[in-house]
């Protein structure tokens, strides 16, 4: 789907989704009205009625199924950003363990990483644009800083062994992030539920030739039907795009608890 239909609000696209929709069945309902005369009339009105009820339920699964797996791509960048900035937190609170100098570094490396995500990966990441190739500097900073500290107590030791697995999942759930700000529904699977429900829509207003005030009836049903479902799929295709789109919220909820 275009990547500037993800820039529309919900009220937004669906009023362009639907009025393509009305416009699609509006065509279809003129084209098969203007042909149904004679032997092809005839030929349309013996088309048997059963044949609609497969196509819906064909149309029906594919939905779901692109349903599914535009869901489950949220929840999975939403359990990693959640994670990211789980692990962030205790980094933070690990870093009391080191007063003075380091622990006070150790902060502003933790705020400039979560900074460098809102402000640059965010809008990347809601055009997919980012990939791994980067590893954000602030972390590895981190994480070289944790392996050098020089542990005075056995609480300290312990510390640096933790900030140093926190550090490590939170490198972990950005690929995460990143790796599921590049899903989406592609052009096959978007253009399989297109033409069914254009092959549906064909089927109404051939089943229904003979009673055309029937026909625009059935057939506007399913094209806001068809319309609706599409739009449920579109507005959540990206899971960093869009009116529902992953916020770093759990990541800007860090930044504040640093102290400076």
């Amino acid at each position: 789907m275009p990547g500037w239909l993800h820039e529309l609000s919900v009220l937004w696209l669906a009023a362009f989704v639907f009025g393509v929709a009305l416009v699609v069945a509006a065509a279809i309902y003129a084209t098969v009205m203007s042909l149904s005369s004679g032997e092809r009339g005839r030929a349309f009105t013996s088309i048997s009625p059963g044949m609609l009820p497969p196509m819906g339920i064909v149309f029906a699964l594919l939905v779901g199924f692109l349903a599914a797996q535009v869901w489950s791509s949220g929840d999975r960048a939403a359990a990693a950003v959640s994670e990211e900035a789980s692990s962030l937190r205790s980094v933070v609170l690990l870093s009391s363990e080191f007063p003075g100098e380091p622990g006070a570094q150790m902060r502003s490396l933790v705020r400039g990483h979560i900074e460098d995500a809102v402000t640059k990966e965010w809008p990347q990441m809601s055009e997919q644009g980012v990939t791994l190739s980067v590893v954000p500097q602030p972390v590895a900073d981190l994480l070289t800083m944790a392996l050098a500290l020089r542990p005075e107590t056995p609480g300290q030791t312990i510390a640096q062994g933790e900030i140093v697995t926190s550090l490590e999942q939170a490198l972990a759930a950005r690929r995460q992030r990143i790796i599921v700000s590049q899903s989406s529904v592609n052009g096959a699977k978007w253009g399989a539920v297109v033409t069914l429900a254009v092959l549906t829509l064909f089927a109404i207003a051939f089943v229904h030739s003979g009673n055309r005030g029937g026909a625009a009836i059935a057939m506007a049903l399913f094209a806001f039907a068809a319309a609706a479902a599409i739009v449920m799929i579109a507005s959540q295709e990206r899971p960093f795009a869009g009116p529902f789109a992953v916020s770093p919220t759990p990541l800007v909820q860090v930044e504040p608890a640093l102290p400076g």
